[in-house]
């Protein structure tokens, strides 16, 4: 079968749209949307959005089903403890307004959804990184139905991700169109670091789209950079992607396994959402005939919506330069031309043009210079451009542009005038009309009976009772013909719905006039969409039901105090202990010899890249996990096998293939940072312990039960946490009795973000390679203000960007052994041995006088800081231990 052929038994993926607003909205129903996605006030990963009242979701709950169209409100942020009784009951609420699904990024939510409101349809979103077969089955046991992939998944990988998952029903839906993030949804925490705007908790501030240099070094004894230089590039955009466009590869996606095709843009105009839904709908319904050809002004429609230059991203196999627009961060436009001539007496430049296009006052123009995109500037035509016959443009301009100069349209009123005209349409799209039954009936007296069934899609039929007030009268000259009165009833014009069948009983004998015909069928119609709208609603036992289970969760969950909770003395808990995270076989031995008793091993060169001997590779991992076990065994530690932040299925194959050998040589543990890999490890070595990391985004106690269920005996509290939000956590897991033990990290070089785009690639002008990478020079980033993040290269060419400031919280120690902190964490990945060994005996030092001297304020920590200081990395911050999140 041709690529561009639907198959006869596909089912066309569902079309889903971005609101940011009601404008928005009423222009993605109107352009074709199948489904909407907007948010609340609250618990929405978008906050800088205009976003919905409850009384907006309500309204558009009941616009869009009107209309066949589906609503799926986000509630996608992380939430602490103290707003777990606020979100149940928004929840509640949502449920009760018929709304079709709630997208969730927080397993407590989801797990607080599925006790209170278990009619409630869950949706997993992007931010739980969901990347793998295995997380979609976790998902799965969540009782979400369906799963918002991560961006960075290519075609080849959904697939092969639906036919494993086949047998759970679980939807999944892809992203289509619109802006990409750098790093992986749910993993990033750049924002939070550099302003206390954390995408976790819809805050995010894009500094993806700031500028950065590169930088290389050597290091020193503990891992610092020494001699740092810059990379000479001209690109000064490091991290910012172009923008996802999947409008010709259409067939390919509608003949794809998923049930949903995404456009982002929440913080878009109401314009964007037109163009843009409008265009990939009609691609759609071309594709269902098999008659789609991409269209040029369809493209160029999308390119003057908005666009960042596009990439058809990881979906389609593009990957380094062919996803990244380095040069530039904002809007392109649409290339109109190129500068043949300027004219320094007349301020004129003459535009050769690539196409035919018409401009007009009000359109806003972009220069920029032969060789430097980055140098731009614009402005807005205030009169008629000079079109001259041999078809070139001459313009007036404000400012020197030199020939070569490219030419770009950035607002062009015509397709704003359009899309206006497409978001301002309010008839419903008879595409899938809503099939009705009709019975009619006039008795022997005249009293006309219209009554039905509705058939909502997905749902069971409706009966619709009699709405007829219309009586005949005997004809005194011309009766009503059968023939017109059924053709009359059955004219379902400006309304969703489409006769299906109709039951009419009249003898032809008797007459009214066709005007009150047609008010009793306006009328008909008019309480058949109440009906259809009611018809998404739970019914109200449901709901009562649901409020019932609401006021006991808040009985047993009142809000949290915010003040940091202490053990009495009469009931102390015993010293934390110390979790190192190491890398190299030198740090596990330093760490151990300096008296740590976890070490977290995450082995350098794992995952590796592909192509290279997965045998050998396997065989050398093993080696190092079973050396560290030894070590470990020697100084009475334990050893727990820290498994790589993003497991892709190549990567799930590998960890199956040794855990086996693993377990039987004495492995005890592994740690995880997404669900995926936990079922993986738990399926490939039953028996193995779990230990959860940052990754999975501990941000409250219902989320550590979550885990907890799922016999996870170690759990890192999210560094988005205040100290005051751990020791409520703590509290929490503990207060319905004995949960997995918690860890807080107090110090290292915090990760903020993991991405598939290989900045050491940049900077050495390589492209993938098929093994090792052979570079190893210290590698990192540097922002405007002279902050330096530190950048580790993985083994699967995969960056990770850490904080440019070191983690440091040993004055807080007095506190956690107060507040019985199990662990606490020290992250020494990607540093050195002396580096390790002197963290965990400076920890040591200072866990010994906080335990000698419980509640005691008055020991000084000034040295042992010091000490840090002395060997830490870009200086040191509390982070939000003390400060806390933005909340606005």
């Amino acid at each position: 079968m041709p690529e561009n052929t639907l198959h006869p038994s596909q089912k066309i993926p569902e079309l889903l749209a971005p609101a940011g607003s009601m404008n928005a909205f009423f222009a993605a129903v109107a352009a074709g949307a199948d489904a909407v996605y907007l948010s609340g006030k609250q618990f929405g990963a978008r906050k800088f959005a205009r976003n919905f009242s409850d009384e907006e979701i309500a309204e558009a709950v009941g616009y869009a089903h009107f209309r066949g169209v589906r609503v799926y409100v986000t509630v996608n942020t992380l939430v602490h403890d103290r707003e777990l009784p606020r979100v149940a009951e928004y929840l509640v609420w949502l449920y009760a307004a018929g709304v079709d699904a709630v997208l969730v990024q927080d397993p407590g939510v989801a797990a607080l959804a599925r006790e209170c409101v278990p009619g409630l349809v869950l949706h997993a979103s992007t931010q739980l990184t969901i990347h793998n077969a295995e997380g979609v089955r976790w998902a799965h046991e969540q009782g979400f139905s369906r799963v918002v992939l991560a961006r960075e998944l290519s075609l080849a990988e959904v697939e092969a991700i639906a036919r494993a998952t086949a047998d759970t029903g679980v939807g999944l839906e892809v992203f289509a169109h619109g802006a990409l993030c750098y790093s992986y949804s749910g993993q990033c925490l750049l924002s939070s670091v550099i302003g206390g705007r954390s995408g976790n908790r819809g805050m995010c501030a894009q500094p993806c789209r700031m500028k950065y240099s590169l930088v290389t070094a050597d290091v020193d004894k503990y891992g610092r950079p020494t001699g740092a230089s810059e990379v000479p590039l001209q690109e000064k955009y490091l991290l910012s992607p172009k923008d996802l466009c999947t409008y010709r590869e259409i067939p390919r996606l509608a003949n794809a396994p998923v049930a949903s095709l995404k456009i982002e843009g929440r913080m878009k105009s109401p314009e964007y959402v037109a163009i843009v839904v409008s265009t990939y709908r009609r691609a759609l319904d071309a594709a269902v005939t098999a008659s789609f050809v991409p269209d040029k002004a369809a493209e160029s429609d999308l390119l003057l919506a908005f666009n960042r230059e596009f990439t058809r991203g990881h979906l389609f196999g593009d990957r380094n330069e062919k996803l990244m627009g380095r040069d530039r961060p904002d809007n392109r436009g649409l290339r109109i031309g190129t500068v043949t001539r300027y004219d320094r007496t007349t301020r004129t430049v003459t535009i050769s043009p690539d196409h035919h296009l018409s401009l007009n006052p009000g359109d806003g123009l972009l220069f920029t210079l032969p060789n430097h995109p980055a140098a731009a500037w614009g402005f807005a035509l205030n009169s008629e451009p000079d079109v001259q016959e041999d078809g070139t443009i001459v313009l007036a301009v404000s400012r020197p542009a030199p020939e070569g100069s490219q030419v770009f349209l950035t607002f062009s009123h015509a397709l704003a005038a359009r899309a206006r005209q497409i978001g301002s349409q309010v008839t419903p799209d008879l595409r899938h009309p809503v099939p009705v039954d009709m019975v009619a009936s006039v008795a022997t007296d005249g009293h006309l009976t219209l009554a039905g069934t509705i058939h909502p899609p997905g749902k069971e039929p409706v009966a619709l009772e009699n709405t007829s007030d219309l009586q005949l009268v005997p004809a005194r000259s011309r009766p009503l013909p059968e023939e017109t009165l059924a053709a009359q009833l059955t004219k379902t014009g400006g309304t969703p719905f489409g006769i299906a069948d109709l039951e009419l009983s009249y003898d032809g004998t008797l007459f009214t006039p066709v005007s009150e015909i047609n008010r009793v069928r306006r009328e008909f119609f008019i309480r058949a969409g109440e009906v259809l709208i009611a018809s998404y609603r739970p019914v109200p036992k449901e709901v009562e039901a649901a409020k019932k289970c609401l006021a006991k969760f808040i009985r047993e969950h009142p809000v949290p105090v915010s003040s940091t909770p202490r053990n009495t003395p009469e009931s102390p808990r015993r010293p934390p202990g110390i979790v190192l995270y190491a890398d190299s076989m030198d740090a596990v031995d330093a760490g151990t010899r300096a008296g740590a008793k976890t070490i977290c091993f995450e082995p350098a060169g794992f995952p590796y890249p592909s192509g290279v001997d997965a045998e050998s590779e396997n065989a050398r991992i093993e080696a190092a996990i079973c050396i560290a076990l030894e070590t470990c065994r020697a100084h009475d530690a334990r050893l727990i096998w820290k498994l790589p932040r993003i497991t892709r299925q190549g990567e799930i194959d590998a960890i199956r293939a040794l855990l086996p050998r693993l377990h039987a040589a004495g492995l005890r543990a592994c740690m995880v940072e997404n669900p995926g890999t936990a079922l993986a490890v738990a399926d490939a070595a039953p028996g193995l312990a779990l230990a959860g990391s940052w990754g999975l985004n501990v941000f409250n106690a219902e989320t550590a039960r979550v885990f907890a269920r799922e016999h996870f005996k170690l759990l890192q509290c999210s560094p988005e946490l205040s100290g005051n939000e751990i020791a409520v956590l703590a509290r929490e897991v503990r207060r319905q009795g004995d949960g997995p033990e918690l860890a807080v990290f107090v110090q290292g070089s915090l990760e903020t973000m993991v991405t598939e785009d290989c900045l050491r690639a940049v900077a050495i002008k390589c492209r993938r390679m098929s093994g090792p990478c052979r570079n190893t020079r210290w590698l990192g980033i540097r922002d405007e203000t002279g902050h330096l993040f530190p950048v580790r290269v993985d083994g699967a060419c995969r960056s990770h960007i850490f904080n440019a400031t070191e983690t440091c919280l040993v004055d807080a120690v007095p506190d956690l052994v107060q507040n019985g902190m199990d662990m606490i964490a020290i992250d020494a990945r990607w540093r050195t041995a002396a580096y390790a060994g002197e963290m965990i005996r400076i920890y040591r030092d200072a866990i010994g006088i906080a335990s000698q001297n419980r509640g005691s304020t008055n020991h000084d920590y000034a040295a042992l800081k010091d000490r840090i200081k002395a060997i830490a990395l870009g200086g040191i911050t509390a982070g939000h231990y003390t400060r806390g999140l933005k909340e606005d």
